[in-house]
């Protein structure tokens, strides 16, 4: 079966092509979805050829898949992981700079995103940690210091433009999936609810938790929900409360990853911005879109 290599880079150079083209035994030319940023080249002996691409390039900050080419690889569902993926930081971690903890939380949240502890666990222990943290103090956080990620709401609306339904699957909390739902244009947002007294955080967090199959199991109702297969899904995260859900989705990008994550997942973004998720699907520069 005929398979698509696409290349993503900025710059992406000719060298960079040759020295693909090269190494995967291509001579057909590259079909450029944006100048100097990506292109596809296509592979006759269907081959998986990545492994060998990203050998020869040698270190050069390109990202790289390799994929059967079908009719259309445009997706028609998308699920995203929002802390360090769709937002450029983990929420809590700028919860407990509050409170002067961050340090601490913040070592939980990376041994937790590198599958080193049970995500779960780890959450209650932190949310613990900021009782008494009040309200406004969350909404101080999400105006000061919760960014998108360069390219997310293209990605978003891109995919809407074209009949994808979009969903934001947190581990996270409620209080911000909900703004950066809207502030990315998604259609809808799931997480975890934070519990208040008196508008304080009392330490708890509602059970039960969404973690790990929670995510799996929002890709599988979503997917039977609008009458999908599996390979009509994508989804994106970073951290092994992810995996699962990358897995099972026709294609899942560990974006950003943790090393077990991007080993695991069957796409990996290590260097670009989450336009780059539109040019696994096939989209041009042109098709790019940011408004509702």
């Amino acid at each position: 079966m005929a398979s698509v290599l696409t290349l993503i880079a900025k710059p992406l150079t000719d060298d960079h092509v040759r020295t693909a083209c090269a190494a995967a035994g291509t001579t057909a030319a590259p079909d450029w979805l944006a100048d100097a940023e990506a292109c596809d080249l296509r592979v006759a002996d269907g081959t998986d050829h990545a492994a060998r691409v990203r050998a020869a390039l040698d270190g050069e900050p390109v990202d790289l898949l390799q994929q059967p080419e079908t009719p259309s690889r445009r997706r028609r569902l998308l699920l995203a992981d929002m802390d360090s993926t769709i937002i450029t930081v983990e929420c809590i971690d700028e919860m407990a700079d509050v409170l002067g903890l961050k340090p601490q939380i913040a070592a939980i949240t990376e041994r937790a995103m590198r599958g080193e502890l049970d995500f779960a666990a780890a959450l209650r222990e932190r949310a613990g940690m900021l009782a008494g943290l009040p309200r406004e103090a969350l909404e101080q956080v999400y105006a000061e210091r919760i960014r998108l990620t360069p390219g997310a709401r293209t990605l978003v609306m891109t995919m809407r433009a074209n009949g994808a339904y979009t969903a934001l699957v947190s581990g996270g909390f409620r209080f911000f999936t909900g703004r950066v739902r809207a502030a990315a244009g998604f259609d809808h947002d799931r997480a975890n609810d934070l519990v208040w007294a008196n508008d304080r955080l009392t330490g708890t967090v509602q059970e039960p938790i969404l973690g790990a199959q929670a995510k799996l199991a929002a890709l599988r109702e979503l997917t039977q929900g609008r009458q999908l297969r599996p390979m009509e899904t994508m989804a994106v995260g970073d951290g092994a409360n992810d995996l699962p859900m990358l897995q099972a989705a026709g294609l899942g990008v560990a974006y950003h990853a943790k090393p077990m994550v991007a080993r695991d997942a069957a796409a990996r973004i290590d260097h670009n911005d989450l336009t780059a998720l539109l040019y696994l699907q096939g989209y041009r520069r042109e098709d790019f879109r940011d408004d509702a």
